[in-house]
């Protein structure tokens, strides 16, 4: 996000409104909270500016208009500003409690999937990468943002219909650290069987590639929930099984 401020501020609003959806709220308006250096500066007014149109792109195409923020200048000491920071927050509308999820996994034997994107594999900007370099590499994840609002909306309907069990956005910290807090937050003592094929490389464990939905489905809805991702042009893959007292990644234990 800090080689590429546009693409930041669209991930602020993609990432928001993404995990709004994943409880099975659809998201309707932001607010936000804008953080930066100080704007006489060439460079940070750039990445001020760029941020703002990045978000206005994602927010129009979501459309979840702006309802109000704020602004911070002058965050900075004598020796650097602070990384551009758009903070969101995302309102979620919920028309009936009784259809929604959580991140948890919730019964033995489901089928762990991932929808949307299933294609790019990216490192750049991961925290996998500043704990191995101690420094903030690489630009941040590509977007497509009309991508991520057919993800988005195929999620809701499945959530709403009774086709998914659990959701959870993997793009903080990757596949791994989403799979680990499904099972932290599992009802019982559950945990993951990855396939080999989805759990040998670092960047298919930490990369945080956008616009990727990891799931929990009985294996009953598999194909209704295949089918329904089929008609709205999302990609999705089978990548596991929920199971009892046990956690694997591919070969990793």
């Amino acid at each position: 996000a800090y080689l590429n401020p546009y693409l930041g501020g669209m991930i602020a609003v993609a990432e928001s409104a993404r995990n709004v959806v994943c409880v099975g709220a659809e998201p309707v308006a932001i607010t936000n909270c804008l953080n930066f250096g100080n704007p006489y500066d060439p460079e940070v007014y750039y990445q001020f500016k760029e941020a703002i149109r990045g978000m206005g792109d994602a927010c129009r195409t979501l459309e979840t208009p702006v309802t109000g923020g704020n602004v911070s200048f002058h965050n900075q000491s004598r020796n650097h500003a602070i990384f551009p920071t758009p903070t969101i927050g995302m309102l979620g509308l919920i028309d009936d409690v009784t259809k929604i999820t959580g991140s948890g996994f919730r019964a033995n034997g489901d089928v762990i999937m991932i929808l949307g994107n299933t294609k790019r594999q990216e490192l750049g900007g991961s925290e996998y990468v500043k704990q191995l370099t101690g420094k903030i590499l690489g630009d941040a994840p590509m977007l497509d943002i009309d991508e991520e609002k057919r993800l988005q909306h195929t999620t809701l309907k499945a959530i709403r219909t009774g086709l998914i069990h659990s959701a959870h956005d993997c793009s903080d910290g990757g596949l791994a650290i989403a799979l680990a807090e499904k099972a932290i937050n599992s009802v019982g003592s559950l945990g993951a069987e990855i396939k080999s094929e989805f759990g040998n490389t670092a960047t298919q464990l930490f990369g945080e590639m956008q616009s990727r939905i990891v799931v929990s489905v009985q294996p009953e809805h598999v194909d209704s929930l295949k089918l329904l991702c089929t008609e709205n042009n999302v990609d999705c893959i089978e990548i596991g099984t929920v199971v009892i007292d046990n956690f694997t990644l591919g070969s990793i234990k």
